[in-house]
């Protein structure tokens, strides 16, 4: 009798064994979908990315062609309006630009002076006044006459 009790329970036990195992196996199954979905969430993401650079770069590219289509209807203004026109013309740009650096100079001058009225050190004064928005700017100016005057020639 024991026997049987004993027969009994390994057979009920070996009955739930497969059943056991497909427990795991959908927890498994459910770790891998899981992951799946992930990975295409993050291929996804990185479509988008790249989705967005090329329209980006599309924009670039349109604003640079209406840029210089703008500099080429100037020129062709200027040659048709005559010398003089031309000559106005061509500076603007310099009248603007030394316009801006005598009155960054001015306000820099102004600055040194006010600090140096209110008791503080020169060499202090002029190393704090030197910062990276008047590098930027200095920056900004030489690259216009310099790099991008030498790149408008050679792109034509």
């Amino acid at each position: 009798m024991f026997e049987t009790l004993l027969g009994g329970l390994f057979g009920g036990l070996l009955r739930l064994a497969p059943e056991v195992f497909k427990l795991f196996d959908k927890k498994n199954e459910r770790a891998h979908e899981l992951r799946m979905v992930q990975a295409e969430m993050e291929f996804a993401k990185i479509r988008g990315e790249i989705a967005m650079r090329q329209t980006e770069a599309v924009m670039t590219m349109a604003e640079m062609d209406t840029m210089a289509q703008a500099f080429k209807e100037q020129s062709e203004t200027a040659k048709n309006a005559g010398w003089f026109v031309s000559a106005i013309s061509a500076l603007v740009r310099p009248t603007v630009t030394y316009a801006f650096l005598a009155l960054f100079v001015a306000v820099k001058v102004a600055a040194y002076l006010i600090a140096i009225e209110q008791g503080g050190n020169w060499k202090e004064v002029l190393l704090t006044m030197w910062g990276t928005d008047d590098l930027a700017v200095f920056n900004m100016i030489l690259s216009f006459w310099f790099v991008g005057r030498v790149y408008e020639r050679t792109r034509n």
